[in-house]
């Protein structure tokens, strides 16, 4: 067996942030597995783009296939039967009273991070890796450092497993971010993620921008097409 402190699980979804974790993860674990989550979002096309985007990156690097192990999918459709936002129901994207984004799913991060956790103690993988990040968000509250801090030493304690949370991207911005792709995977990994990752709300996968796929004007393709425009600026 692998040492679990050696062993990753990468929640992965199929979007550009997930799959530059992963290209990290398998930079840096010997053994790594990924979790992806149904939670009846809008733009599930994502869980369509996660098997072409693994075996893309298996191909990439003989060291991360060898690497790269099992896939699984978990139903989070719960979170969707808790309420309304416009990452699940055909809702507006605005800011609410509360002042954050209807885009907000409240506790989509602290489940995923339990389920995964469960599943990390019966794999044996003592590390969960996760793309929250909060330099460039929406003020999402499970996105921030000290909730990640919270969250791992909860799993630690009501699991009785030493895990931790790895957050590759909490203190990078978006360009930051496809430099890193770049760094970890060259033109391939970057590439890769263009053409293959998605990430817009909308669920949009028509036109090809320089970026990538997206409608190009919510919040998540606003933030991936800044971030390309500012990493290919500075190139």
């Amino acid at each position: 067996m692998t040492d679990p402190s050696s062993s990753a699980l990468v929640l992965f979804s199929g979007g550009q942030d997930s799959t530059t974790c992963l290209a990290s993860a398998l930079s840096r674990f010997e053994r790594v597995e990924t979790v992806g989550f149904d939670y009846g979002q809008r733009h599930r096309i994502e869980l369509t783009c996660r098997e072409t985007v693994r075996q893309g990156i298996a191909a990439m690097n003989p060291l991360w296939g060898e690497r790269l192990g099992e896939d699984h999918m978990l139903d989070a459709t719960v979170l969707k039967s808790l309420g309304e936002t416009a990452m699940t129901h055909e809702v507006s994207i605005e800011m609410t009273e509360a002042g954050l984004p209807s885009t907000f799913v409240p506790g989509r991060n602290l489940l995923f991070l339990t389920l995964a956790g469960a599943l990390a103690s019966r794999r044996g993988l003592g590390v969960l890796v996760g793309g929250m990040c909060e330099t460039d968000y929406s003020g999402y509250p499970d996105c921030r450092a000290d909730t990640m801090a919270a969250q791992a030493e909860t799993l630690r304690l009501g699991l009785d497993v030493p895990i931790r949370i790895d957050t590759p991207l909490m203190y990078i911005d978006k360009a930051e971010t496809w430099a890193l792709a770049q760094q970890l995977g060259g033109d391939a990994l970057v590439q890769l993620i263009v053409k293959d990752t998605h990430t817009c709300y909308l669920g949009e996968r028509g036109e090809l921008h320089e970026w990538g796929h997206g409608c190009g004007t919510c919040p998540a393709c606003e933030l991936r097409a800044k971030g390309w425009e500012k990493w290919a600026a500075s190139r």
